[in-house]
């Protein structure tokens, strides 16, 4: 029901007139009623899927933890104005850095560069991460809504492999940022974004904090 009525608001937002949905970041174009419904679309696939791994999964927290029961992600509406589009700034040469866990553990992670994200007029740096046995970029970041609205730890989104053509451009969905495992089960540690990841702007999109039976 959540996902029909959240398809339904959002479809009826980017096709009102014949301009598509403008995306609220000034920097970005107006999005044409084609992308708008393809963002759409891939982001209730996205939470689809989600669900069915938290579900099923041999991987997910809620199947190895089981003193936890899973009754569903709590997500912002969809909002194609939280897609940014940007070339990724890399490291040269890639930085190995050291990040905390929750549990009060270290990590050693690979600094690949950073993405700017363009809002309101205004430009955003944001690290790009990896581990050293894969090419799968992660941003790792807090945002004004961070203990507030979302998850007081913090938020993850995947951006991708790395690729070796520097003038290729990443497409960064804020609507699919999540939660770690860490905002489910205590049997996890999971990574601490640093500070210079704080993103000083509201980002209302992604999930929301997990609603624990009571």
């Amino acid at each position: 029901m959540y996902l029909a009525g959240a398809w339904t608001a959002a479809l009826m937002c980017c096709l009102a007139g014949t301009g598509g949905c403008r995306n609220r970041n000034e920097s970005e174009p107006t999005l044409s009623p084609a992308d708008s419904v393809r963002i759409l679309r891939g982001v209730l696939a996205h939470r689809a899927e989600a669900d069915s791994f938290f579900l099923h999964d041999p991987e997910s927290p809620f199947v190895n933890d089981t003193s936890i029961r899973f009754h569903g992600i709590r997500w912002y509406p969809p909002d194609p104005g939280f897609v940014f589009h940007s070339l990724l700034t890399r490291a040269e040469p890639p930085e190995t850095v050291t990040i905390a866990g929750t549990r009060g553990d270290l990590r050693r992670e690979i600094r690949a560069g950073y993405f700017i994200l363009s809002r309101g007029g205004r430009e955003y740096r944001l690290n790009a991460y990896r581990s050293p046995q894969s090419q799968e970029l992660e941003l790792w970041f807090t945002d004004e809504t961070t203990g507030n609205e979302t998850y007081h730890v913090g938020r993850y989104l995947d951006a991708g492999p790395g690729r070796d053509d520097p003038g290729q451009m990443y497409e960064l969905n804020f609507n699919n940022a999540y939660n770690p495992y860490c905002a489910y089960s205590s049997l996890y540690s999971c990574a601490v974004p640093r500070k210079e990841d704080h993103l000083p702007i509201r980002i209302t999109a992604g999930e929301l904090p997990y609603d624990r039976p009571r």
